[in-house]
């Protein structure tokens, strides 16, 4: 029997230095792997990650390096990519030039892994996977809730049939994100500058399809209304700017076996729920709501009977009839936990459905979103088809290296 052996893996970690990229994928996800001696495959093996940080602002590279353990960094991402110590590619960047770099990480052969979405149009996104597939390469997106503790025990509910038919589903998520004037605001004013990438239906709309794709069904149609609630904000530099970009959005699905599945996207709503995102599942069988880490039930048999009479105060508790799910067994950190298995894809072959394909999904959903808003209606979705792994045929041109284009909004 042969000792088991370290796969150390280079991994160019490109746009990490923001906050998505620095906190859930650098200090949450790759350090940790590191510290915990790898990914533990089948066969005795592990897989090391070998990160390198690239990007273009030396000084915050400088310092990000310093606070994970003096990584190597870079801002010369054509010489990274020229280098075959370094066959995987991450992209955490903004949206608008995300296509363009991963599609020279294609041409140069890299396995490539990135956030969504993918890209900002769907031709580009779908474009990519389709170059993709025609290098062979491995590749993957980020698509994280499918992997956090409360949709994971939805999935076990959904498995085992708790819901009976499953006839709705409805997700809330949002929270204030202040101006920036009397309070600080929390998230980066580029999400409000629809030139820049920014927008909530690009934003969210592409995690509603994989959350629902994988959970409930396939989303047929779309009819979406956007809005840009808040006109201007103060940013990162104290200046007053005007918002381009949509900050709520009220979406409903249709799937095609028939379920309806609707949900509410805003940075401009306060939070009087159980969590910054909760979603209801109503079934024949019994119901089900989950935020990020729990899930609370009521089955059938647990059903009250409410009567409708305003006149008299409300004699039921309708949050004492349902049951939170036990803790059964400890959970990772969601983007932890898609990194290793994108891993032992690259280095063992492991299935990774995860795919551009499905990044692709994602921003047609997006970008149907819009459309409907634009055009006040409901929008089908064509099937975006796969492609065989190398297959030679007339494929479209990936991105250049010239930025992005980003769908047209209608103005509120």
């Amino acid at each position: 029997m042969s000792e088991p052996r370290l796969h150390n893996l280079g991994i160019i970690l490109n746009g990490v230095t923001g906050r998505m990229g620095t906190n859930q994928h650098l200090l949450r996800s790759i350090l940790p792997i590191i510290r915990q001696g790898g990914v533990l495959l089948p066969s005795g093996d592990r897989i090391m990650p070998v990160p390198l940080l690239a990007g273009r602002n030396p000084q915050k590279l400088a310092a990000l390096s310093a606070q994970a353990d003096g990584l190597k960094w870079t801002t010369d991402l054509d010489t990274a990519l020229a280098d075959p110590a370094y066959p995987v590619y991450f992209d955490a960047q903004g949206t608008l030039p995300r296509a363009a770099a991963v599609a020279r990480a294609i041409r140069a052969g890299r396995h490539i892994y990135c956030e969504k979405p993918s890209a900002a149009t769907t031709r580009e996104a779908y474009a990519l996977y389709r170059v993709a597939q025609q290098a062979g390469v491995r590749h993957g997106v980020v698509q994280d809730k499918l992997w956090l503790p409360g949709f994971r025990k939805l999935k076990a509910l959904l498995d085992r049939g708790f819901f009976g038919r499953v006839l709705s589903v409805r997700g809330e998520f949002g929270y204030w994100v202040f101006e920036g004037d009397t309070v600080p605001g929390q998230r980066p004013s580029w999400n409000y500058r629809s030139e820049e990438g920014g927008g909530i239906i690009l934003d969210m709309l592409c995690h509603w399809r994989y959350l629902i794709d994988n959970l409930f069904g396939t989303v047929k149609s779309v009819n979406c209304l956007g809005a840009t609630h808040i006109g201007r904000r103060i940013d990162e530099a104290g200046r007053e700017y005007t918002c381009t970009a949509d900050d709520a959005a009220y979406a409903t699905f249709e799937l095609a076996n028939g379920v309806i599945c609707h949900f509410n996207s805003s940075w401009c709503t306060r939070v009087r729920r159980d969590d910054l995102l909760t979603v209801q599942v109503d079934g024949t069988e019994g119901s089900a709501v989950a935020g990020l880490r729990d899930v609370w039930i009521q089955p059938y048999g647990a059903t009250p009977r409410p009567i409708w009479n305003p006149d008299i105060p409300q004699a039921i508790d309708f949050y004492g009839g349902w049951q939170k799910l036990p803790e059964q067994q400890a959970y990772d950190n969601a983007f932890k936990a898609q990194w290793e298995c994108f891993l032992r894809h690259v280095v063992a072959g492991e299935p990774f459905p995860w795919t551009l394909l499905e990044g692709a999904k994602g921003v047609q959903l997006a970008e149907k979103g819009i459309e409907s808003w634009q055009r006040r209606k409901w929008i089908d979705l064509p099937e975006l088809k796969p492609i065989a792994a190398g297959a030679q045929q007339a494929v479209e041109s990936a991105p250049s290296m010239r930025p992005g284009r980003k769908p047209t909004r209608r103005k509120s």
